[in-house]
């Protein structure tokens, strides 16, 4: 494929993430809290699935592969093991340590849960929404279309990361998105350099779901 078409395809995909996001906050925002429990809980993995529905469409229509954009299916044991440890390494770095020196405020999802329930339906949420689809865009389909334009590895990092940043305008400030983008560039360097990282939804997952974990028993 052409460099131009990469670069339609880019675009396409990012827009498309991007208007996929603003249903998820729409639908949220002004048809969550009316269901009933247990369909809000499903429907919040669903439709977070919007986002990467039109990269998945480019995709394949693109005719490419996830073994095309860096994920694998060999040793899954030991990637959802290699993913667990970034997943608690970052959250101890990033998330515990700065709510015990009193920055919790920059790095708190603002969720508060009380019951057991409430935080296993946040990993499954955060691994199998959150964790997947932002694994797919950012460091599978937006990663390896950047990459492919630019020809190396720490350009598609950067731009990618930062296409990752300003994702996340909706639920941050200035200082969480430039965070954000940083945590994007990990993943990627993870992704780089680390054997047997592919399925860095888990860790990823793992990570945004301790989030709640700390800041519901630090405050």
């Amino acid at each position: 494929m052409s460099k131009k078409k990469e670069i339609i395809s880019l675009i396409i995909g990012f827009v498309g993430a991007v208007a996929g996001l603003y249903g998820v906050v729409s639908f949220n925002r002004f048809v969550l809290m009316s269901l009933p429990i247990g369909i809000r809980m499903v429907c919040m993995i669903l439709t977070y699935w919007l986002i990467a529905l039109i990269p998945a469409i480019v995709m394949i229509v693109n005719k490419d592969k996830l073994t095309d954009y860096g994920f694998s299916k060999e040793k899954i044991g030991m990637q959802i093991i290699v993913g667990i440890l970034i997943g608690a390494i970052m959250s101890v770095l990033l998330t515990l340590i700065p709510h015990l020196i009193g920055f919790g405020e920059f790095v708190d999802s603002g969720k508060r849960y009380k019951y057991l329930w409430q935080f296993i339906y946040e990993f499954f949420y955060c691994i199998f929404a959150i964790g997947l689809v932002e694994e797919f865009v950012f460091r599978g389909f937006i990663f390896e279309k950047i990459k492919r334009v630019a020809g190396k590895d720490i350009i598609a990092v950067i731009i990618s990361s930062v296409f990752f940043g300003v994702f996340h305008f909706f639920s941050g400030n200035l200082v969480q998105m430039v965070m954000t983008a940083c945590i994007g560039a990990f993943f990627c360097f993870c992704r780089l350099k680390i054997k047997n990282c592919s399925t860095l939804s888990i860790g990823h997952g793992v990570y945004d779901a301790l989030i709640t974990v700390f800041a519901s028993a630090l405050l």
